[in-house]
């Protein structure tokens, strides 16, 4: 990699000016377990701000929860079982 001269940096990036490096700042935050989710365009659009998606994905999974499934409306496939008596 080709070093940059003295001259080339502007001023506005002094080094002594950012300060002191803190190891590990974020850490505890990420370790609490942020997800982030990428959302197609016009959810997003339909979701103005964070509380308005959770709110709206807090009631789908209540009325999920509610909801009595059978065996074949949770997509289990019929059985196919062989007629004897039908002719092949």
């Amino acid at each position: 990699m080709k070093k940059a001269k003295p001259d080339e940096f502007r001023p506005e990036y002094c080094r002594e000016d950012l300060g002191k490096g803190v190891r590990g700042k974020h850490l505890k935050a990420y370790s609490a377990g942020t997800n982030l989710v990428l959302l197609q365009p016009e959810v997003a659009a339909a979701f103005p701000t964070e509380r308005a998606a959770n709110d709206a994905l807090s009631s789908l999974i209540e009325i999920a929860g509610h909801a009595h499934l059978t065996h074949r409306s949770a997509g289990a496939q019929r059985q196919r079982v062989d007629n004897p008596l039908r002719a092949a």
